[in-house]
């Protein structure tokens, strides 16, 4: 993916799965909405186009303690998806920032935690050299949407209504304009957008 870029070069990609209605999370935190669609090819294909331009990946805790409970062992494993042991290997091997108030000590190799705003976290990348800074999970995308930091904004919309919950469009965002670049439905009807800000 190409054709837009940071303030100064690195382009700050967010990555989500949200509902049609907005949400990020049901109302209990939980996420096995996700899980029916995690599959598809159209959800692969379009993880492994962000991932394969990262240099660096940019979590909250929940998304940090999943991904490394989760990845390591799949970067190894024969009868793994070849993207899905790509994947594996990526965040195993990434710059991995983690955004959180109460971890110490992160546990996985290549790992920070910051205790400080998203958005100063994403000032500070996008002037570093690099290739693109890769946001995963609902919070940190959220936060870094209302701070106007994102470049890209890749989505999966999953075709559900949750009717409560953590939501990615809050009140109170600023406006902004996003031009669609690409679109995949998969063969379990979610949807992967994505877009890229016009600035």
């Amino acid at each position: 993916m190409s054709g837009v870029s940071g303030a100064a070069g690195r382009v700050l990609v967010g990555s989500v799965w949200a509902t049609l209605d907005g949400r990020v999370a049901d109302a209990g935190g939980d996420l096995d909405w996700v899980a029916p669609h995690a599959r598809s090819g159209a959800v692969l294909d379009q993880r492994e186009r962000l991932h394969t331009a990262a240099t660096t990946a940019l979590m909250g805790q929940e998304e940090f303690e999943r991904s490394r409970a989760a990845w390591p062992p799949v970067a190894g494993d024969p009868t793994a998806d070849p993207r899905d042991r790509a994947y594996a290997g990526w965040v195993d091997a990434v710059e991995k920032i983690v955004l959180s108030t109460t971890m110490t000590d992160p546990g996985w190799r290549n790992s920070w935690v910051l205790e400080v705003d998203a958005s100063q976290v994403a000032a500070h990348l996008r002037r570093q050299r690099g290739g693109d800074v890769l946001v995963l999970g609902g919070g940190v995308v959220a936060r870094l949407l209302a701070a106007d930091a994102l470049d890209r904004l890749a989505v999966v919309w999953v075709p559900e209504v949750l009717g409560g919950g953590a939501r990615l469009f809050d009140d109170g965002l600023p406006r902004s304009r996003w031009l669609p670049t690409g679109s995949a439905v998969s063969d379990t009807g979610a949807t992967c957008t994505t877009y890229d800000r016009v600035r």
